[in-house]
């Protein structure tokens, strides 16, 4: 085990996240990408367009082929934003706040699960390792370059 390096095993337990929630997705003809966007609007106000990108941590263009696909299955409808003429609000559809329900049970069943197999004290301290992993990249402590004077 001494060989299995952090980044390899970050990788592999999100693969294997991904394979499950995208085998459940496929339960109702979707996508794990479609039902994270379906939890990351709000469900009352709607989102910008523009804040949703950065939220999920996501380029425009793949954010833009997700919705205009999710357009197109009903889920949501884009509407004018009132406090900005330029930008538009991402609202959900009925059908879509039922998909987002169902998205939104499949990601709490799984912390549940995890939580009844794993320690609190575990948990605690891998929460600390992740928040320590993204400081460090948030940083840029990882790669820095060495200065020289």
């Amino acid at each position: 085990m001494k060989d299995v390096t952090i980044d390899y095993t970050l990788r592999a337990t999100w693969q294997a996240v991904a394979r499950m929630y995208n085998e459940e997705a496929r339960e109702i003809d979707s996508t794990m990408a479609v039902g994270f966007t379906l939890i990351s609007i709000d469900p009352k106000t709607g989102t910008p367009s523009t804040a949703l990108g950065p939220k999920m941590g996501m380029e425009a263009t793949s954010l833009s082929r997700i919705l205009k696909s999710m357009e197109e299955k009903g889920l949501i409808e884009r509407k004018p934003n009132p406090n900005d003429g330029r930008g538009v609000l991402i609202h959900l559809t009925e059908f879509g706040l039922e998909k987002r329900n169902y998205s939104k049970e499949v990601v709490l069943r799984f912390d549940q699960v995890v939580k009844e197999h794993v320690s609190e004290e575990s948990l605690n301290g891998f929460f600390n390792v992740m928040k320590a992993i993204n400081g460090l990249i948030t940083d840029k402590n990882i790669y820095a370059k060495a200065t020289t004077n």
